[in-house]
């Protein structure tokens, strides 16, 4: 897999990761330290651009979920986000993503990762979207 960074212009600094290649068993560490390097270097919204990502595993999934838990909104209470996800008032605020193929979409939404992260057509509605 491979990873480029970009930044985007929307009312704030948007950080955008385009993913190229599959995340699974052997590449979810990539992932998940390339995140992790970015949110410590002081990104705080984030895009990650799936529409080079053909298939994406459980274990790209459980990244996913660290790199979400890491961008958490700091005002809020986990058993208040908790609540907001199962009534579906609550989407991450710093984290959201663009363009995902019709497989990844629908791993996505079966792990139910839609219910608390948005799902955008392409990077720029994604970037507007903050």
């Amino acid at each position: 897999m491979e990873i480029t960074i970009t930044q985007a212009a929307s009312p704030k600094a948007v950080t955008v990761m385009h993913l190229h290649g599959n995340v699974d068993s052997t590449t979810f560490e990539q992932f998940q330290n390339a995140a992790a390097d970015l949110i410590a270097q002081g990104a705080r919204d984030v895009v990650i651009d799936l529409a080079q990502t053909p298939y994406m595993s459980s274990a790209g999934l459980r990244a996913l979920n660290v790199i979400y838990n890491s961008l958490r909104d700091e005002n809020a209470t986990r058993s208040d986000i908790n609540a907001g996800v199962v009534k579906g008032t609550y989407k991450s605020p710093h984290l959201k993503l663009a363009a995902p193929s019709k497989r990844v979409l629908e791993t996505l939404k079966m792990s139910g990762f839609d219910m608390f992260l948005e799902i955008h057509p392409n990077v720029a509605s994604a970037v507007a979207s903050f």
